[in-house]
């Protein structure tokens, strides 16, 4: 086997693989990304040993892959907020399905819940697929303790949504402490917040 023929197996092994690695992956968006990428690639793959149905197959996922992940980036305005209480049924659901998820991003969470008074879940197509708890600390800020997606939506920007509702609320500044924001800082800093000596700040 010469050079060009090990350059065009590696380009198809590469397309399969990012098919089959797509399909461990939790999040929609990310799915859709990764296997657009690998569809794409198996596709020049295909087109190059003139397997055509199989060429055709792949562009035709590639184009079904571009034409959700529009759908899906458009989601936020399907997106919608309802105030909730520490003791809401559907808050205790959530807390309780997606308990293991929660605590390995806010493990202070459970020790502090009884102490929360703003609760908020954020619903798409009467589907719950986020929520915020937090206290209200006065001076129109909100102390949060727990800022939770499902995996699904994690990349969907339920964040984004949330946050730009919250001076509806009567909210115009949130509040995350140093200690409770280790392990999700990354997104705290995508999201705009501010680090100020103990805590990360948002101005709303």
């Amino acid at each position: 086997m010469n050079n060009i023929s090990m350059i065009i197996e590696a380009v198809g092994y590469i397309g399969s693989i990012l098919v089959v690695v797509s399909m461990l992956m939790s999040s929609v968006i990310r799915i859709r990304i990764v296997n657009t990428i690998g569809s794409g690639i198996f596709a020049v793959y295909a087109l190059i040993i003139k397997s055509y149905p199989t060429a055709l197959m792949n562009l035709c996922l590639v184009a079904i892959n571009i034409y959700n992940l529009r759908k899906l980036m458009k989601k936020e305005q399907s997106f919608e907020i309802a105030d909730g209480n520490i003791n809401d049924s559907m808050l205790s659901y959530m807390i309780n399905y997606y308990y293991n998820d929660i605590m390995k991003y806010f493990p202070k969470f459970k020790n502090d819940i009884m102490n929360q008074d703003l609760v908020y879940i954020v619903y798409c197509k009467g589907c719950p697929v986020g929520v915020m708890i937090g206290k209200n600390i006065g001076d129109n800020t909100a102390k949060i303790s727990l800022d939770y997606s499902i995996p699904t939506y994690r990349d969907c920007s339920v964040g984004k949504y949330l946050f730009s509702k919250l001076t509806e609320k009567g909210i115009n500044k949130v509040v995350f402490m140093e200690e409770d924001s280790e392990v999700h800082k990354d997104y705290l800093c995508k999201m705009g917040f501010i680090k100020e000596k103990d805590k990360y700040v948002k101005i709303l």
